[in-house]
């Protein structure tokens, strides 16, 4: 049977079908045709795999990212970044990566993060002499951190699909998500001083205490939301929803650049989106319980604990098939896939859950940034205005920084798990 849902879900995802719709036909197929469960299962655990209380949090966090999107916060956002390190060579590029990390702070999503910066720095950086493609690889490469910052979507879907302390592991992504800040931020640069781009950068220069004072509001937001969920006031689906009705009252009364006419393409954005998550972690819970059901999981870890004598082979292993996964596969659909099956072989090396979790989400990000099916790169790319093949040669750099951090990620625990010790 798995031979069975293998080979057929890689025909539908080649032939051009939806992930979520290869996924419900790969395990209609394994059910039908593999096994003698009855077919009421698959709308049983359709609706059982979406019908959990944590999940409740990615429809808000969505909502909420475009809500600040529309509402200006992202231009208050630029305009902080710019202010801190916009007046040194190339600071319009460092700008791009750090206004995504804060923005991230709030917003949860890579592609949110994408077009809402992007939007306004890769103009700019073209402006200013950066060629497209490079402009692109920044944006495309920093919005990553959207999944690494708490609140991060990724980590809510690991957390819900390995019954992991979603709080720990919003915890546990602070750190990588400000190494991997920190480590493009200083490749940029080095770039700029090599290549010679954004000499007039610091035209582009604001002064810090006006912009700290306009974007207060939106710089308040992850303090409120991080701690709120640490000091015990809410829980992070609670968070997500405090985020959407703050993000509401700032971008419609407070900065007063959101409007009610724009209030139905709000959420007609955030429905498209949200159904399309949805759809995927639907599909996912069917596939997941099929595989159970035939012993897949159990037949993995056998191989796993055969082939691999220590923690290290276990995690060369794994990072070089996340790589792979996350190229081809969607970032939502393969934590769901692979994280129940993987999670509890890592444990059985000394791996610890949260930790592993953050490998994993680190690992799939890179997807987003890289061929065929980034999607990080198709939006960075329409903004942009170029075809992603223009983007391949600039974009190489930021995946081996992204890497680098990957591997510091993977072999010092504490990286991920020092936060959690000392505050947690």
């Amino acid at each position: 049977m798995n031979v069975a849902i293998t080979i057929s879900m890689l025909v539908f995802i080649a032939v051009g079908v939806p992930i979520a719709v290869s996924l419900v036909l790969a395990s209609t197929i394994g059910i039908s045709f593999f096994s003698n469960l009855p077919l009421i299962l698959i709308p049983q655990k359709i609706i059982s795999g979406i019908n959990s209380f944590p999940l409740m949090a990615v429809p808000f966090f969505i909502l909420a990212g475009n809500i600040m999107s529309l509402g200006g916060m992202s231009l208050r956002l630029v305009n902080v970044a710019k202010a801190l390190i916009g007046r040194v060579q190339g600071g319009l590029a460092m700008s791009c990566v750090l206004t995504s990390m804060m923005f991230a702070a709030v917003s949860g999503s890579s592609v949110a993060t994408t077009f809402a910066i992007g939007a306004i720095l890769i103009p700019a950086m073209k402006k200013h002499g950066y060629p497209k493609p490079l402009a692109a690889s920044i944006q495309a490469s920093s919005a990553e951190l959207g999944v690494l910052i708490p609140p991060s979507i990724p980590l809510i879907l690991y957390g819900v699909s390995t019954n992991t302390s979603i709080g720990k592991l919003f915890m546990a992504g602070i750190l990588p998500g400000l190494l991997v800040a920190l480590a493009l931020i200083v490749y940029v640069y080095i770039l700029c001083k090599l290549k010679g781009y954004g000499k007039d950068d610091a035209e582009e220069g604001s002064d810090l205490f006006s912009a700290l004072n306009n974007a207060k509001a939106a710089l308040i937001m992850p303090v409120i939301i991080i701690g709120g969920i640490y000091g015990g006031v809410f829980t992070p689906t609670e968070a997500s929803a405090v985020a959407v009705v703050y993000a509401f009252v700032v971008s419609f009364f407070f900065y007063r650049t959101a409007s009610w006419t724009d209030f139905p393409e709000i959420l007609k954005k955030s429905v498209i989106s949200t159904t399309v998550v949805m759809l995927i972690i639907a599909a996912a819970a069917l596939l997941s319980y099929v595989i159970a059901r035939s012993g897949l999981s159990s037949l993995v870890a056998s191989y796993f604990l055969s082939v691999f004598d220590s923690p290290v082979s276990f995690l060369l292993a794994v990072n070089l098939l996340l790589l792979l996964v996350g190229m081809f596969v969607e970032t939502s659909a393969a934590i769901l896939i692979l994280a129940p099956i993987l999670a509890p072989i890592a444990v059985q090396f000394g791996v610890d859950h949260v930790h592993f979790g953050l490998i994993m989400v680190v690992n799939l990000a890179l997807g987003m940034i890289t061929p065929p099916l980034g999607v990080n790169l198709f939006a960075a790319c329409s903004v942009a205005g170029i075809s992603i093949h223009h983007i391949i040669k600039s974009l190489i750099p930021f995946v081996l920084v992204i890497i680098s951090c990957l591997a510091l990620v993977n072999f010092i625990p504490g990286l991920s798990l020092v936060l959690i010790e000392l505050f947690y």
